[in-house]
Order: C-alpha cells, then sequence, then structure tokens
C-alpha cells in the first residue's frame, strides 16, 4: 500500500478494498475496481484514535459527543466528523466531512498497523451488487488487479458497521 497498491481485507462484516488515502493514483484504482462513483468518498479505518486524529477538527466537536465516540471505539462504529486539511478531496468525495472508524477486527487493525495510519475502508464488490464475506468472489470480481488479498474471518456481523454524525449524534446508516 505505501508504493499504491490495493489490498482486499476482513472488516468485521464483509471484506474491504484498502489504499494508501493520500496516493491518488491508489485511490482511482479502487473506484475503477468498484465502478463507484467518485464523488460518494469512503471512510478511513484506523488501529487506534492516534491515527485518525489528523483527519478530524476536534475542536468543533462537542466533548459529549467525543466522550461517546472513544466509548464506541474500537468497535464497529464509525463517524462522520468535521474534517482537517490533512483529509483529501477525493477521500471525502462530494461530502463536507470524513467518515472514520477505529476498529476491533483485528486482521483489519493489524493492517492499519503494518501500514503505519489510517487506511480507505470501501466494501470489496463492484458497486451495486452485495459485498464479498469471504474470499470467494474476489477473483472473478477483480482477477489480478489486485495487489493482494489478507484471507482471514470477517468479524461476523450481520450488516456493515453503523455509521453517526459526531456533530449531532445522528444514525445516519443503522
Amino acid at each position: 500500500m505505501r508504493e499504491g497498491g490495493v489490498l482486499a481485507y476482513p472488516t468485521e462484516a464483509v471484506f474491504g478494498l484498502g489504499c494508501d488515502p493520500h496516493n491518488l493514483v491508489a485511490f482511482e484504482r479502487v473506484f475503477a475496481l468498484k465502478g463507484r462513483p467518485a464523488t460518494q468518498g469512503v471512510l478511513l479505518i484506523a488501529a487506534d484514535v492516534a491515527q485518525i486524529e489528523p483527519y478530524v477538527d476536534m475542536a468543533a466537536v462537542p466533548s459529549a459527543v467525543l466522550d461517546e465516540v472513544y466509548r464506541s471505539w474500537p468497535g464497529p462504529n464509525t463517524w462522520i466528523f468535521p474534517r482537517t486539511a490533512r483529509v483529501p478531496s477525493w477521500v471525502a468525495g462530494a461530502h463536507a466531512g470524513i467518515a472514520l472508524r477505529v476498529t476491533a477486527h483485528e486482521p483489519a487493525a493489524a493492517l492499519c498497523r503494518a501500514f503505519g495510519g489510517a487506511i480507505v475502508s470501501t466494501s470489496a464488490n463492484p458497486h451495486g451488487v452485495p459485498p464479498a464475506r469471504d474470499t470467494g468472489p474476489l477473483a472473478g470480481w477483480f482477477g489480478d488487479a489486485l495487489d493482494g488479498v489478507l484471507d482471514g474471518p470477517t468479524g461476523g456481523l450481520a450488516s456493515p458497521t453503523i455509521i453517526r454524525d459526531a456533530l449531532s449524534g445522528a444514525i445516519i446508516r443503522a
């Protein structure tokens, strides 16, 4: 990933596609693989809070909400934050904020630790097709266009993680 690679890896519920969020070429490869409009943006996952702090305008988040965020991490909770200038525009797409998760799923967390920071996380599937829950469909969908697959179990969730707004606490995706 440090050299522009795109990997598939297990997350809490499904396999994800990941890359360096600061590498536009790698990011464009992810969207080409998915056939997804770039305006949709993606979320970033991390192994710990320190890996996401550069992306969040912490001063804009109410302290009570921030306490709730920290209680929910690491875990299957994605939060949309006001973003800093450090967030590449392509990561956020047409959105004003940035969606972030500190994962408790060890294979994904280990990948973030090995990379040394937060990584792109978007479901491993062509746009509009149900996401992969194992490595089975990946070769058929992506052929040899992936630079690697981190094989391992997903975290067993039945559906993707909940997404909430960090300013209001409102649930965006249940």
